[in-house]
């Protein structure tokens, strides 16, 4: 049975990356969803936090999305080819296979609505590794029947990391400047902020028209500014 529009229950991976720590900061003190995270381990909880967090092996997950009783599935995995000495395989592993056996194990669970965070410039016959293997794991979610799919593509993504990332940092200074000069089909490349992409999630989570949409820069604005203005209609009755 779905809960009243007003309260949507959230299962979240990738909990402990930049896009998925600015998800839960973006959760807290908000009545209008609940977020449950799967992990593989503790995910630190900034002050205020109200969430569940559950502990499994990556073979254990389709078991904890389950349980998770989530309306929402949002996939927030991702690793770096640094992170796993650049083992192309290793890389596949995680920002391929084990996205996939997730989403199917929501689409199992009879979640329909999936959200991807995935990157601008996303397609399966890149000749670039890592856009080939994203543009990859987006072709095969199509294919799985979920109601609803939100494949969200941003450029450079702005927040503060765990790990040191030296020529993102960079970029990142200039980031500001780079934006202003991105007009036209080139705004796609804007950088973002991972809070922005946090505030996208909410405002698609609550979303009900059926279909799967890719959402660059300009559409993830668009959908904030579409939940405040939804947010102030409702407020005024």
């Amino acid at each position: 049975m779905k809960r009243p529009h007003s309260v949507q229950r959230i299962c979240l991976v990738g909990a402990t990356g930049l896009v998925g720590t600015s998800l839960i900061e973006a959760c807290i003190g908000r009545g209008d969803v609940r977020l449950v995270a799967v992990s593989r381990r503790e995910v630190p909880l900034p002050h205020g936090a109200r969430m569940e967090v559950l502990l499994a092996p990556t073979e254990g997950w389709g078991e904890a999305i389950a349980t998770s009783n989530a309306d929402v599935f949002v996939c927030a995995l991702g690793t770096t080819m640094r992170n796993v000495g650049g083992d192309r395989s290793a890389f596949r592993a995680v920002d391929l296979d084990l996205v996939l056996a997730s989403a199917r194990a929501a689409r199992e669970a009879g979640i329909g609505h999936m959200i991807l965070v995935s990157s601008v410039g996303a397609d399966a016959g890149a000749k670039n590794f890592y856009l080939r293997t994203k543009g990859e794991a987006e072709a095969q979610l199509r294919k799985l029947g979920f109601d609803r799919l939100d494949i969200l593509q941003p450029s450079l993504l702005v927040g503060k990391r765990q790990e040191s990332r030296p020529l993102e940092w960079l970029a990142m200074l200039f980031a500001p400047v780079m934006n202003l000069l991105l007009h036209g089909k080139a705004r796609r490349y804007r950088a973002i902020r991972a809070s922005a992409i946090a505030k996208a999630i909410l405002a698609l989570v609550h979303e009900r028209s059926a279909g799967k949409f890719a959402r660059e820069y300009d559409s993830m604005q668009y959908a904030i500014k579409r939940s405040g203005d939804y947010a102030m209609m409702r407020a005024a009755g």
